[in-house]
């Protein structure tokens, strides 16, 4: 039996060669670690959490939470491994990052289906089937393989995301929709200032604090011209906004007959309207502060932000494009994908990503059909948005309850939900 090729021993790439090793099917996972190390890693460790040590909420009433418990129920290594070298973290899941890694590690190296190389891959492998799981930071060979795979406008090098916010909380006594000189549908929820609503909510932005940035996206910061930080645009003059993001013009308030002084405009994410992004508001601003001053926009007092902005080097697909529901690619079904690669945000996405690559690329071995994960469940409602989001604007999504379809009849209280 051929062994099945894994790139990437991140979360993704981990719970994928598990996945795979677990049906009785060999496997060979690269990991380019230590011979060749990205900016954000620190250790050789399989599946090394690079940011934070939380893997997010614990209760199943919060998105994160749920897909951990689908997780557990579908026999996820990584979660399993996550219970079990878990810290005190109040509500959510953190763990003993070096343990974690530590273990899994051993797991991997010890199993004797899987075959662990540590070398760079440079091109995709054209024979068998191969899951790529090269996360976020996809080296640069790599990357420049890909992008001739895909083209160059279904691969991106730089997140640079507006925040996301449940449609449900926008004040829509406040906001109206319309489209600029209200030509075709009205497309956008548009939210008035006046004034002085503008000059406070310019004077929080301009002074609010920002996110540090690593060396690396430091260096790379020149890059960012073509979709520069709202804050940045903020600083350039007080009038700066009114030019660009928050222009006007052709967007009269029904209320008042007349063109506010400035507005801000949100995006449908999705066709029920379940989530709204904020156009043109991508933003390096510490997480508190984006919350704290995007609250200030008339209609989003009260606004419940699925996804906060985000502006990092990131490598990754325009998955409605490229993938199947199965995270098989369109074009070369035995070529795979999964992780932070495909669009998904945060570490318990990216594990379920590891699993249902994983599974499928094991059910393709074996001749058998492979899975799509049903929209009611957490699992598979992300991979249906980011499989069936619109091109054009697609950007990572992290597990949220806009995503999933509404219940009928339709239940407002999370909890209940």
């Amino acid at each position: 039996m051929n062994s099945v090729q894994v790139i990437g021993g991140g979360l993704a790439g981990t719970e994928c060669a598990w996945q795979i090793a677990r049906r009785g099917i060999p496997v060979t996972l690269y990991e380019m670690r230590p011979h060749q190390t990205s900016p954000a890693h620190h250790t050789d460790q399989l599946a090394e959490l690079v940011c934070s040590n939380s893997f997010g909420a614990l209760v199943t009433d919060r998105a994160p939470g749920l897909l951990k418990e689908e997780l557990r129920h579908l026999g996820s290594l990584v979660i399993q491994t996550a219970d079990r070298f878990a810290v005190p973290a109040g509500g959510a899941l953190a763990v003993d990052r070096v343990l974690f890694g530590a273990h899994l590690t051993a797991l991997i190296r010890d199993h004797p289906l899987i075959t662990l190389v540590r070398a760079e891959v440079t091109e995709l492998p054209t024979t068998g089937i191969v899951v790529l799981a090269t996360g976020p930071l996809t080296s640069a060979p790599l990357a420049q393989d890909l992008l001739a795979f895909t083209g160059e406008q279904y691969l991106s090098f730089f997140d640079a995301a507006s925040p996301i916010v449940e449609g449900e909380t926008i004040d829509r006594n406040r906001a109206y929709l319309a489209s600029r000189y209200d030509r075709g549908e009205a497309a956008y929820l548009n939210c008035p200032m006046t004034e002085a609503e503008y000059r406070d909510f310019w004077t929080a932005l301009v002074n609010a604090e920002q996110a540090p940035l690593k060396e690396y996206e430091e260096a790379e910061r020149k890059f960012f011209e073509g979709c520069l930080p709202v804050e940045e645009i903020a600083r350039r003059g007080f009038d700066a906004l009114r030019f660009g993001p928050l222009k006007p013009v052709g967007l009269l308030d029904p209320r008042t007959g007349e063109r506010p002084f400035a507005v801000v405009q949100l995006r449908a994410e999705d066709g029920g309207g379940r989530l709204w992004n904020l156009v043109g508001f991508q933003t390096n601003l510490k997480w508190g502060e984006q919350q704290r001053v995007f609250r200030m926009i008339p209609g989003l007092q009260e606004a419940s932000f699925v996804r906060l902005g985000v502006m990092h080097r990131n490598t990754f697909l325009a998955s409605p494009y490229l993938l199947r529901s199965t995270l098989q690619f369109r074009k070369r079904e035995n070529l795979l994908a999964c992780g932070q690669l495909v669009g998904t945000e945060g570490y318990t996405a990216a594990v379920m990503g590891g699993w249902l690559a994983g599974t499928n690329a094991a059910r393709l071995v074996l001749g058998e059909p492979p899975l799509t994960l049903p929209p009611v469940m957490m699992a598979g409602a992300l991979v249906h948005y980011i499989t069936r989001a619109p091109v054009k604007h697609f950007q990572p999504m992290p597990p949220n309850f806009g995503i999933m379809p509404d219940l009928e009849p339709k239940v407002r209280n999370k909890l209940q939900r």
